[in-house]
């Protein structure tokens, strides 16, 4: 969306005193521990853009609350499996030994929006060591969240994610749904269902000041079915999003959104894999048994 286009469906401008009255009203508190996922365009004209909005997240949650973002470097991974866009095999070998390696201070975020990106900037903000699945955190408990996250965790027990769910911390999704609720991440790890598999991942890291291209086993994430997790969450909760600015906003319970998920993606994607299963015979069987000609 252009700024024009902002411009025009803004009546009038958010500010930082108006956010902190919508954030309070949401019912962010100081002291509270809380991961925001983001759409700027979505919240409309805000005098003081991306720092205005961080600025008011601060000064609800205070230096005894802790602010919490995806800082994800998804460009920097295995350029064999990017999609959006994909790039030629025979460029292949040339990102993976010539690509800047992962540096927590300098490496910019990808496609993850201009909040987090500002955020990650900010003064006394500390950004985690994971290269393509870092958080930035800001606060009380900053060290304890970005401490410590070694490629083997990623998203799950020890990540981040995880000890925002030891803190018993929030989410609040601003202008964006469930599907990028990052937390559920952690529900699949959590999850048992067929076919759980993990990939092999890559990324560009120093070690010893040295850049070197390493490789490892990861979950292999799969977000497509997180909005229906969310819908089916929100109505057990008989919950109904507010408004911030312009924009739609989730605030919820960390904790209880994953416990849910867990739950309810063991259930789903078992359901999901039979159905599958039983398509998969009925193709063997009417292929095995041709309708005859006459």
């Amino acid at each position: 969306m252009s700024e024009h286009d902002v411009v025009r469906r803004t009546k009038n401008p958010a500010t930082i005193g108006t956010l902190i009255q919508d954030f309070r009203r949401l019912g962010l508190k100081r002291g509270d521990v809380v991961i925001v996922h983001s759409a700027m365009s979505k919240m409309g004209w805000i005098a003081g853009g991306a720092v205005a909005v961080i600025d008011a997240l601060m000064r609800v949650l205070s230096p005894e609350g802790t602010l919490v973002m995806p800082t994800h470097t998804a460009n920097n991974s295995d350029p064999a499996r990017w999609q959006n866009p994909p790039v030629p095999q025979s460029w292949w070998s040339i990102i993976r030994t010539q690509s800047a390696p992962y540096r927590p201070e300098i490496t910019p975020t990808w496609k993850m929006g201009i909040i987090p990106e500002t955020f990650r900037r900010y003064p006394n903000v500390l950004r985690s060591e994971h290269p393509i699945y870092s958080f930035a955190a800001w606060g009380k408990h900053a060290e304890r969240i970005v401490e410590g996250h070694s490629i083997e965790v990623d998203m799950g027990e020890h990540s981040p994610l995880g000890k925002i769910y030891e803190l018993d911390g929030k989410i609040l999704l601003l202008g964006v749904g469930h599907e990028n609720n990052t937390s559920l991440h952690l529900a699949e790890h959590r999850s048992d269902y067929p076919n759980k598999k993990t990939r092999r991942e890559g990324a560009a890291v120093l070690i010893a000041g040295q850049r070197q291209w390493i490789e490892w086993d990861i979950l292999d994430y799969d977000s497509d079915d997180f909005a229906a997790l969310g819908k089916a969450f929100e109505a057990s909760q008989n919950y109904q999003p507010q408004q911030v600015a312009l924009a739609k906003a989730r605030l919820m319970s960390q904790r209880k959104i994953v416990d849910f998920g867990t739950g309810w993606l063991s259930a789903h994607r078992s359901k999901q894999a039979d159905s599958d299963q039983d398509s998969s015979a009925m193709n063997i069987t009417q292929s095995s048994n041709p309708t005859p000609t006459v």
